[in-house]
């Protein structure tokens, strides 16, 4: 998984991206919740899961960035508590090619090849992934696209034998 603090504004554009290789983990699981906190010399990122019936997701968003982004902008605070992110079946992972997260102020939470599951894992392995919906083959485009072919056939094929229908009455027989 990789991730990336970005922020846009009208003035400046800036991007943070966390090495895997410098950041720590903690947390906790609880029965139907769970939380875990990424650290790194820079800042936070924490990730605050939810059970409800038969599903786990990220309902808490938060992050800490002391880096200059953009100049004159060295903290960076987000947090967002109203959310349904992350999304999949109790016992199942989320996966998820890329996903940005708008976090207010101009600063998103980008995470990209993302696999993750909380509570409910089977021998400390992640279980069947459910895709994220960009990730979700959508065939409307194609099903709309071939239906309009077919009637356009249909359509030509009727005029065709329509036309070659009216040519021959205007002939008599000999």
């Amino acid at each position: 998984m990789a991730l990336q603090i970005r922020l846009i504004t009208k003035q400046n554009n800036g991007t943070f991206i966390v090495q895997p290789s410098k950041t720590d983990t903690e947390g906790g699981c609880m029965k139907t919740n769970a939380e875990i906190k990424l650290k790194f010399q820079e800042g936070f990122i924490n990730f605050h899961f939810n059970k409800s019936e038969d599903m786990v997701y990220v309902d808490a968003l938060s992050f800490n960035l002391k880096y200059p982004l953009v100049k004159g902008g060295m903290e960076y605070d987000a947090s967002n508590t109203s959310l349904k992110l992350f999304s999949a079946r109790s016992g199942h992972s989320y996966s998820c090619r890329s996903q940005s997260v708008y976090m207010g102020n101009g600063l998103y939470l980008d995470v990209t090849q993302a696999q993750m599951q909380a509570l409910d894992l089977q021998n400390g392995n992640f279980g069947k992934p459910d895709a994220c919906p960009a990730d979700q083959p959508d065939y409307r485009v194609a099903i709309a696209v071939g239906v309009t072919l077919l009637v356009l056939i249909v359509v030509v094929v009727i005029v065709y034998l329509l036309g070659r229908r009216r040519r021959t009455d205007g002939y008599q027989s000999l």
